[in-house]
């Protein structure tokens, strides 16, 4: 078991992540771990760069050019969700030159 995908990729994330407990994951089914499981990993891209601004990703991705691809999908996956409620997004002239 210690090597079984599913171990690895699902029952010790959920234990971890949502704290559920191993009798709760045996009683619940295959399919719907599987969506908790994306769902958490939804949630944690959409809150992952909360609290930084354009000018911080900026300046971390003269170290790691990588944060700036990490950077563009927490953007695009918040647009998605923010169109999903209803959101409408502010166009503002803010920093065009």
């Amino acid at each position: 078991m210690t090597e079984s995908p599913d171990a690895v990729l699902l029952y010790i994330p959920l234990m971890k992540e949502l704290g559920m407990s191993w009798n709760e994951i045996k009683h619940t089914s295959h399919r719907e771990l599987q969506g908790l499981l994306a769902a958490t990993h939804e949630h944690q891209l959409l809150h992952s760069y909360d609290g930084y601004s354009n000018e911080d990703i900026s300046e971390i991705a003269k170290k790691k050019p990588e944060i700036r691809s990490n950077y563009a999908k927490y953007l695009e996956t918040r647009r998605k969700y923010e169109e999903k409620i209803g959101r409408k997004r502010r166009i503002t002239f803010k920093g065009i030159n």
